[in-house]
């Protein structure tokens, strides 16, 4: 791999830009990321998105600054007052859609194509099927079928402005050049886009998408041309320097990522050979590892935050809390079935148009053979589905006219042996045929649909674990929800301090300078969230009498329709978000029920929403928080299990912050952060309040609460790689790489390491884990850590100590967390 990284940011901090956080409210944040210690503001997509958009993510001018943020004036402020500050700015950026917004016009690009078919200008931008003459590209806008709504007179062309245009509603699309005069009807018919009933989408949507959102239409980057117009604005940021690094979202909805990362290196490089910073949210399924060849630093760090969180996970209580599971929700399916059943809805349901076009391919090229063309419609969309749904992954990565990597052929042949059991026998030979497509082993003489069937098919495996994985199965299935994380396996249960060490690591090794996390603008709960339900692992058996009497208590509130998994589920949510002011507010706890329970799909849906389902789910939890002898009880669980999740929200964050990789802080979370899946996430933060108790923090004032011991480890950390970056990340100023190494204790219930050039450690990380157990043996007594020589001093305390064998319980007599700097 020749990418080089520039400048490599010691710590970011993600900031969520948005009407309601503009350029200018960041800038003016730029003083306390400074105090806090990063070295790079990590922004959310910084392009114009559609009109009041809060994410950014769904993009419709490439060409300029988001002008509800401030626009490129209050982006050029922010990056003076970053500046001035010592600071620079990385930003997020959407290569594979963008949005299909109301009105459409809003969308030049997409207006042009709606407008001139395949004569427009950007009709390469989109992946759109034109082989249809007209109708290509469908609307499904519309409330009722296309007849009715004619009929209605709900359909109307308006001819008073610059151009003609069709108005529906909110909606409005132009008219293609000649058809303005034809009666309203057969205008419409004559149209290059089909307006259609929006339940159509699913079933006949004819261009390409964001997994199964319809209103993102996804684009051909791999087009150069494309590629150009839709990053020349980011480029430039670049070469300024006014951004000094790009997270890319979704890398694996596009046609060629190895491709493109290379196309986006060389077009960052600067003279001196080195290009931008470059980190990719890529989801790793197990030990599933970063494609060598990708020019970038890593990922964005979901894979790391599976790892941090399981150390604080006691693996005894895996059995116990499946048995509970199954007792309350009267599931006895394993998660793995889960995942099966829901992978397979979403590919006969959201995602059927995406199957429908990969066994349209696949048609086409047998019946053009005379040896291919027995295997029938029927048989290669019966193999797609099983294959799709045998595919443990987001994608295999086979490039049309290489020879498939290894790994990829693995993969692929292991989906399908596992398709074969499901596909009767004379499925077998149409599956060997498909496989083969799919691993770019069948070329055709000039005919090109193989290729893109090695593409399409790629492209189609990361919507449908997305869909089928992270946004159904996540939400059916909670043994402990803190696992439903993304890119995570709540079938795996924690992992011991061997296993992390192996992949810290690795990825000392491997990708030094890629980003970890802990909490994300995508988690499903944030950090804290998970660290208050670790105690759940560690007195399972509490939970379950806790939970008995919390149930007998809000008998009155259950009704028929409410089902005992998603009971389960609102009990972890409490535990998860009550916080020192209490229980989380009712209408948040309500807000987010309807997203899970919507998701979950299994008794309402947000295309079907089931009233008497929901009424039921929300009736029980306001009277949950209603009743004040549960929400005591809650109180009581939540002071009793204080000490262990207080060992999980300084651990963890402490190991992020230490371990190999640039460590990212997600906006808010320097202090305890109960938050849920977005737009929770996406709340005001008080930036006020933890200004002044960092400020007081570096006054002297110890720590009051553990709002201020995890700012004073989010601070100490990030400012301690700042000043000495070349302790965490590449080559130390010795000249030698920068390593990690385990540090050996005589006790599972700490993890320790080291940080620094290799044989001479400068930091040394310690961090409690599993403290209940640790209190039923007594404590720590003489468990030793085996501190490297020299003298150390805990920057979280300022008690020193000499290196050797020391005894943790000195080490740790403060806090459950050390950060040890060599004198």
């Amino acid at each position: 791999m020749t990418y080089r990284p520039a400048a490599v940011p010691a710590g970011t901090y993600r900031l969520q830009i948005q009407p309601e956080f503009t350029f200018a409210d960041a800038a003016a944040r730029a003083g306390y990321l400074a105090a806090l210690g990063v070295s790079h503001a990590y922004l959310s997509p910084v392009l114009t998105p559609a009109k009041g958009s809060t994410h950014g993510y769904d993009v419709v001018d490439h060409t300029r600054l988001n002008p509800e943020a401030g626009g490129r004036e209050a982006f050029a402020a922010l990056v003076t007052a970053l500046r001035e500050q010592g600071l620079a700015a990385i930003a997020d950026v959407v290569p594979n859609h963008m949005a299909v917004p109301t009105p459409a016009s809003d969308n030049a690009p997409l207006w042009s194509v709606l407008r001139e078919g395949p004569e427009s200008p950007f009709a390469s931008w989109f992946d759109v099927d034109w082989s249809v003459p007209d109708r290509a590209i469908l609307m499904a806008v519309l409330g009722n079928r296309i007849g009715q709504v004619l009929a209605a007179g709900e359909l109307t062309l308006d001819t008073t402005g610059d151009e003609p245009l069709l108005r529906y509603y909110d909606h409005v699309f132009p008219v293609r050049p000649g058809t303005e005069d034809l009666p309203l009807a057969e205008l419409v018919d004559r149209q290059w886009y089909r307006l259609a009933h929006w339940r159509v989408a699913d079933e006949e949507l004819n261009y390409r998408r964001f997994f199964d959102v319809d209103t993102l239409a996804a684009i051909r980057v791999e087009d150069h041309e494309v590629f150009e117009k839709t990053h020349r604005l980011l480029l430039d940021l670049l070469a300024a320097g006014d951004l000094e690094g790009l997270r890319i979202d979704h890398p694996d909805g596009l046609a060629d990522p190895r491709g493109y990362l290379r196309e986006l290196a060389e077009a960052s490089r600067r003279p001196d050979g080195a290009s931008a910073w470059v980190v990719v949210e890529k989801i790793l399924e197990g030990e599933e590892v970063l494609p060598e060849d990708w020019e970038c630093a890593g990922t964005t760090g979901y894979d790391a935050l599976q790892r941090i969180g399981g150390l604080f996970l006691d693996q005894t209580g895996a059995e116990p809390l499946t048995e509970l599971y199954a007792g309350v929700s009267g599931e006895t399916t394993s998660f793995a079935t889960v995942v099966d059943a829901a992978k397979r809805e979403v590919v006969a349901g959201g995602l059927y148009a995406e199957v429908h076009r990969l066994v349209d391919l696949l048609a086409g090229i047998c019946h053009d053979s005379i040896d291919l063309r027995d295997h029938t419609r029927r048989g290669l969309h019966d193999v797609v589905v099983e294959l799709l749904v045998a595919v443990p992954r987001y994608r295999a990565y086979v490039v049309p006219g290489e020879k498939a990597p290894a790994e990829a052929v693995e993969v692929l042949e292991h989906a399908a042996g596992l398709a074969r059991v499901q596909l009767p026998a004379e499925r077998h030979d149409t599956l060997d045929l498909v496989l083969d497509l799919a691993l770019g082993r069948v070329e055709v003489p000039g005919d090109p649909r193989p290729a893109e069937f090695v593409v399409r098919f790629q492209q189609t495996c990361g919507p449908v674990m997305a869909k089928g994985v992270e946004d159904t199965a996540f939400y059916r299935w909670f043994r402990l929800s803190a696992l439903n994380e993304v890119g995570g396996n709540p079938a795996q249960f924690g992992i011991s301090p061997e296993e992390f060490h192996a992949f810290a690591a690795r990825l000392a090794r491997d990708w030094p300078t890629a980003m970890t996390t802990l909490s994300t603008h995508d988690t499903k709960r944030s950090e804290d969230v998970r660290a208050r339900l670790a105690p759940l692992s560690e007195h399972p058996e509490e939970f379950r009498e806790a939970l008995t009497r919390w149930r007998e208590l809000a008998a009155e509130w259950r009704e028929p329709e409410l089902d005992g998994r998603t009971e389960l589920l609102v009990w972890q949510t409490l535990v998860g978000t009550f916080g020192a002011d209490g229980p989380i507010a009712a209408e948040r706890l309500v807000d987010y029920l309807q997203k899970a329970t919507r998701e979950a799909k299994d008794h309402t849906t947000w295309t079907a929403p089931d009233e008497a389902y929901e009424t039921a789910v929300r009736r029980f939890a306001e009277g949950v928080l209603g009743e004040t002898a549960i929400v005591e009880e809650l109180r009581s669980w939540s002071e009793r299990t204080a000490p262990g999740a207080r060992v999980a929200v300084l651990g963890q964050k402490l190991v992020q912050l230490t371990m190999p990789g640039v460590p990212d802080v997600y906006q808010g979370t320097e202090l305890v952060e109960l938050s849920l899946v977005d737009p929770d996430n996406r709340r005001a933060v008080d930036y006020a309040e933890r200004a002044r108790r960092l400020a007081e923090l570096d006054g002297g004032r110890a720590p009051a609460d553990l709002d201020d011991e995890k700012l004073l480890v989010v601070s100490r950390a990030l400012r301690l790689r700042r000043e000495h970056p070349d302790w965490f990340l590449g080559a130390t100023s010795e000249g030698g790489p920068s390593g990690y190494a385990p540090v050996p204790t005589t006790t599972g219930h700490a993890i320790a390491f080291a940080r620094g050039p290799i044989g001479d450690p400068r930091v040394v990380a310690v961090a409690t884990r599993l403290p209940g157990s640790l209190e039923r043996l007594g404590g720590w007594g003489e468990a030793t850590l085996a501190l490297p020589e020299g003298a150390w001093t805990d920057l979280l305390t300022g008690t020193s100590t000499e290196g050797g064998a020391v005894r943790i319980a000195d080490v740790l007599a403060t806090l459950p967390v050390a950060l040890l700097v060599k004198d």
